[in-house]
């Protein structure tokens, strides 16, 4: 049996219909990886917001950064994988038009880099949606995962703090 690990999460890259009105994307379609998606949401957020490391053990999540930019940091929770409490890092635009799917334990989290941004996720789970009370949350300067984020003193909500 393969053991879990980082590299369970995948990287797209969206193909974008550019004319002189615009562009033209698809951030999903009929099925990706064998799954369905059943929940949508889209977050705003202004620069120099933190959103800290959380997540939970049965949703995977699709997440694109519709406009601005922004600094995210994958930190693998599953006690059973290779890479447990390690970290990746990827950066997420509007203009590079990336998209990463992230699987159940794995801790999503992401700082703002331009003045705002609009971020999407469609999370895939059977049953009940996992709301924030059941999710884990790790601490996002937590000095045993030695994640260098962009800046030391970033704006947090009270969970996160």
């Amino acid at each position: 049996m393969t053991q879990p690990s980082l590299s369970d999460i995948k990287e797209y890259v969206i193909d974008v219909h550019e004319d002189f009105r615009g562009t033209l994307y698809s951030t999903y379609k009929d099925e990706l990886e064998g799954m369905q998606f059943n929940h949508d949401k889209v977050s705003l957020r202004y620069k120099d917001v933190l959103v800290g490391i959380h997540g939970d053990f049965k949703t995977w999540k699709l997440i694109t950064c519709l406009h601005g930019r922004i600094h995210v940091v994958l930190v693998d929770h599953r006690t059973e994988s290779i890479d447990y409490h390690k970290h990746i890092t990827f950066q997420l635009s509007n203009e590079n038009r990336r998209q990463l799917l992230v699987p159940p334990g794995i801790g999503n989290s992401y700082f703002v880099l331009s003045e705002f941004c609009v971020y999407s996720y469609k999370l895939s789970y059977s049953g009940e949606y996992v709301d924030h009370d059941q999710q884990f949350t790790l601490k996002w300067n937590d000095p045993e995962l030695g994640i260098k984020w962009p800046h030391n003193s970033p704006i947090l909500s009270a969970r996160d703090e």
